[in-house]
């Protein structure tokens, strides 16, 4: 039985981005910063209110404290946990814990990233993953990481399920047409089936535009209790569920690479939020590859294991279609530094104040969020809602 004694009782008052593309001559530490104190002014704060922080970096184990120096707080609370791109949508429960604890009053959640204008070398990171993060059974045989493992996946759904690459790049086509409703979007140009099947094959089943996008991009967003939310600057979003697993860190090491982790986090997160994904008006999902959408969508019950394909088909999840999934364009067309996590809550935040301009979802009430991390990894889902689902 879980136990829904959190539900509600923290919700996101302020969001902000900064960088979003390309940030050149700044650096990840600058556009955090901006981000960051984007996204206390959006909550009505100022930076000395904030006393709890959680961040995370992919080339610095202690980041938090680089970022504490910066933003010249004093937390009380602090979680630099590193799941990979899930990370920021696994700070919330730590977050929630630590404000319901009275552990601190307002926690801020952040990451930034330089990834495509940086002068670090990605090569460089890469080898050095592979003496500090061994892979034994991956590593010796030098896949093109990550790509290479999500093609597995993709190869595997296919051969099990009948997917073909026209599904999957419905997803990339829906993505690209969510991006051209948001100005922010780094992609915007038409994207047809066509192109994405002729694009450069990369991984095979794989093409060039069945993979995220390599961009800088920093994001940030605060977190209070329910009761101070109520009369603070912005319509507050309510975390109404919240759930992290971890089944495996090499992808091949999962026990079937059609089946990821989401289905625990996402089964527990329903519970706690005591709802069901047919009750959800907007989805955001962690897209680093066409075949992520697919795979969490079943894993989370949107449709049934193996149909996934079907599902996304015939502009289903793109504007006007059954299901709004990854509004903002995604990592897909919209934004992939590095980790994407922390976007698509900023997104799902943005659905349900109903700021989204020309992309907003009419009426959304409830949004889930699910973040994935390293190869099919670390999974976290969140369930949001407006005051309306309290």
């Amino acid at each position: 039985m879980i136990d829904k004694k959190l539900r509600g009782a923290a919700a996101v008052v302020g969001v902000g981005h900064a960088g979003l593309g390309m940030a050149t001559g700044y650096t990840e530490m600058e556009i955090l910063i901006q981000a960051a104190k984007r996204a206390v002014d959006d909550a009505g704060l100022t930076m000395q209110d904030i006393d709890g922080i959680a961040t995370a970096s992919v080339a610095s184990t202690m980041w938090v404290m680089p970022v504490i120096e910066h933003l010249g707080i004093r937390p009380t609370f602090i979680d630099s946990t590193m799941i990979g791109g899930s990370s920021f949508v696994a700070h919330l429960m730590p977050a929630i814990q630590a404000l319901e604890s009275g552990q601190c009053n307002a926690v801020l959640v952040c990451y930034g990233s330089t990834q495509r204008t940086s002068t670090l070398s990605r090569s460089m990171i890469g080898n050095m993953r592979k003496q500090m993060d061994p892979q034994p059974y991956e590593n010796p045989y030098n896949p093109l990481s990550p790509l290479s493992s999500y093609a597995l996946a993709a190869a595997r759904h296919m051969h099990q399920y009948g997917t073909t690459r026209e599904n999957l790049a419905e997803v990339a086509v829906a993505a690209r047409k969510w991006a051209q409703l948001n100005p922010e979007a780094t992609m915007r140009d038409p994207l047809s089936i066509e192109d994405v099947l002729s694009s450069k094959m990369v991984s095979d089943p794989l093409t060039v535009r069945d993979c995220c996008l390599v961009t800088d991009g920093a994001g940030a967003f605060v977190l209070v209790r329910a009761d101070r939310a109520k009369n603070m600057k912005q319509k507050p979003v309510y975390v109404l569920g919240n759930s992290t697993a971890c089944w495996n860190r090499q992808i091949s090491s999962m026990h079937d690479l059609t089946v990821t982790a989401a289905q625990q986090s996402g089964k527990i997160a329903f519970e706690m939020a005591g709802v069901k994904p047919s009750d959800i008006d907007v989805v955001e999902v962690y897209d680093a590859f066409t075949i992520n959408t697919i795979l969490f969508l079943e894993d989370l019950g949107f449709c049934k294991k193996g149909e996934g394909g079907a599902f996304v088909s015939n502009g289903n999840i793109a504007p006007g279609g059954i299901l709004p999934v990854n509004t903002n364009g995604g990592g897909l067309s919209c934004v992939h530094p590095g980790m994407y996590g922390i976007f698509i809550l900023i997104e799902a935040v943005r659905q349900l104040r109903g700021s989204c301009g020309e992309r907003q979802v009419d009426g959304a009430k409830l949004a889930v969020v699910h973040g994935n991390g390293g190869t099919l990894s670390s999974q976290s889902t969140a369930v949001l809602g407006t005051a309306e689902t309290l």
